[in-house]
């Protein structure tokens, strides 16, 4: 089995708190630092109902600062038979992620492994915990997405020796394992694309980019674009809003009440583009000819609305299968091919012209 890469962020400050090793921790231990029996530990874990609050806070603190794994969880993890494998996605309220999901499952499968999946909001601490929860499942391996996580998430991963993949972005200069793209330049592709029609006067509707380094990227990557080019991308014209068809609404509500309407929108998702499209079609404004719109990700239902959209195709189910490969390999030993970079194309549909004069 390949070395398990190093993390930058060690923690090891952290760690050296820690009053025993995560890798040898007993339910004893977690008894004696809680100052309860381990009668009560062992209802806490299976039958929380029956033990009183304050004793119930004392053994989950124990349990979160000592790093504690059950036995049963525990014994899975040092044999790899458990035949479980973990995902933590930042929502399953989006159809990218479901499809890559999907693949991510159906190739488990194929490998006789089983799939558990779970989300995290976009919230670093919950991802920890959710991660945390997986590992007390058993799970053998795990599926992270993007390239921004809690130090002490990736400690502990590296501390009891299981393999994981981050998928969804890629960064050449991390030491972590990654089957995905890059964000910033496939961003910088679709705004050169519609900066090569002649569009000038660009406006950004972004997913919200706290805890979200894709949607952070893809910012930056229309910012390189524009720059390039001696333009300026103006504040008021980048809206981040969460990923609904709703928000996406919302947003170009905001760019048409803009002083100056821009040429062109690109957005952080198709799911966002679809509601810049409805609401220029509910306000009367003509797509492309008035106002060019660009989505990312490349949804199914994008090639099929009207007028259909233009947007950057992500491999999202070859990802999924590349993961599963990748993740079998790492707990079978088997040799492994270093991870490559994934490409993007551009898809240009109905929703993207060059400017016209005003």
């Amino acid at each position: 089995m390949p070395k398990r890469p190093q993390t930058k962020n060690s923690n090891a400050g952290s760690n050296r708190q820690r009053a025993f090793s995560v890798k040898s921790v007993s339910l004893g231990d977690v008894a004696q630092h809680a100052g309860v029996s381990t009668a009560t530990v062992s209802r806490v874990l299976n039958n929380p109902e029956k033990v009183a609050a304050k004793s119930q806070m004392a053994v989950n603190a124990s349990i979160e600062l000592l790093g504690y794994i059950p036995d049963g969880a525990a014994r899975a993890l040092a044999s790899r038979h458990s035949g479980i494998i973990g995902a933590i996605v930042p929502t399953l309220d989006n159809a990218l992620f479901a499809a890559g999901i999907q693949s991510l499952q159906r190739r488990l499968k194929q490998h006789d492994y089983t799939l558990i999946v779970a989300s995290n909001e976009y919230d670093l601490v919950e991802e920890l915990n959710g991660v945390k929860m997986l590992l007390r499942q058993g799970v053998e391996a795990l599926l992270l997405v993007g390239s921004q996580h809690d130090p002490a998430l990736l400690q502990l991963l590296e501390e009891k020796g299981v393999p994981y993949v981050c998928c969804w972005a890629w960064d050449s200069d991390s030491l972590q394992p990654y089957i995905g793209f890059d964000n910033r330049k496939a961003a910088r592709k679709i705004a050169d694309y519609l900066l090569d029609l002649g569009h000038v006067d660009l406006a950004v509707i972004a997913g919200r980019t706290k805890n979200n380094d894709r949607a952070r990227d893809r910012v930056l990557g229309i910012r390189d674009a524009v720059e390039a080019r001696n333009l300026r991308l103006a504040p008021e014209k980048i809206i981040e809003r969460s990923y609904s068809v709703k928000q996406g609404r919302e947003a170009m509500r905001c760019v048409l009440q803009l002083e100056k309407l821009p040429t062109a929108v690109l957005c952080g998702n198709d799911i966002l583009a679809m509601g810049a499209v409805a609401e220029c079609q509910s306000s009367g404004i003509k797509i492309p000819d008035e106002i060019s719109i660009a989505g990312f990700d490349d949804l199914d239902m994008s090639s099929q609305i009207k007028p259909a959209l233009t947007t950057l195709h992500v491999p999202s189910a070859e990802m999924g299968e590349n993961a599963a490969d990748y993740l079998v390999a790492q707990i079978r030993q088997e040799p492994l091919q270093p991870p490559v970079e994934m490409g993007t194309w551009l898809m240009v549909r109905e929703t993207t012209a060059k400017p016209r004069t005003r």
